[in-house]
């Protein structure tokens, strides 16, 4: 990590086919917002640890010295998860390095292109427009596969703070499966 992650406080806004429903289905989520999303916060907490963590002898070792402090909240919204970050680095990058930062990431993903598909072209899409990104104007970036970041600015508690979206289903689940499989098979994993 460039800037050595230390603290992040974040609070999601997750859409409800992140439980598997539609707005017929979930009736009570209409005119309103639910404050829990059972078991949400935990795995937000300890998942990120892991995936910046290492492997020894084929065992997963977690990231250490990096606290994370997470609310998950439940929105009347089809589909794209949004989330509020805080962050606090151990060195603390300028705006301009952090947005260059995001302009430069590639993912690991891209050395494979254009064998991978699903694969997006942009992971990382800053807009400077102060009210976005909005889930029902940016969820689709990247044919859904890319994640679009706003607001960035200084946090004065932390070091900075933004706004982030992706689309649950697409970027998430169903097309973070096809992406997962279309690498496995790249591999040389699948025959």
């Amino acid at each position: 990590m460039k800037f050595g992650i230390r603290d992040v406080t974040v609070t999601t806004l997750q859409a409800i086919s992140g439980a598997g429903k539609t707005f017929e289905s979930f009736p009570e989520i209409i005119d309103n917002v639910i404050p829990l999303i059972p078991g949400e916060e935990d795995k937000t907490e300890k998942e990120p640890l892991r995936i910046w963590g290492r492997v020894q002898n084929g065992v997963i070792i977690p990231a250490e010295g990096i606290r994370i402090s997470s609310t998950c909240i439940r929105v009347p919204v089809s589909d794209g998860h949004m989330a509020s970050v805080s962050v606090g680095f151990d060195s603390r990058p300028g705006r301009e390095e952090i947005l260059q930062a995001w302009a430069e990431y590639k993912g690991d993903l891209t050395r494979y292109q254009p064998s991978l598909p699903s694969a997006p072209d942009v992971f990382v899409t800053y807009t400077d427009q102060p009210d976005r990104p909005q889930t029902g104007l940016d969820r689709d970036a990247c044919s859904g596969m890319g994640i679009t970041v706003g607001r960035l600015r200084e946090d004065p508690v932390l070091d900075y703070k933004f706004v982030c979206l992706s689309h649950n289903t697409l970027r998430g689940a169903a097309g973070g499966g096809v992406l997962s499989a279309e690498l496995l098979y790249r591999e040389g994993f699948l025959h």
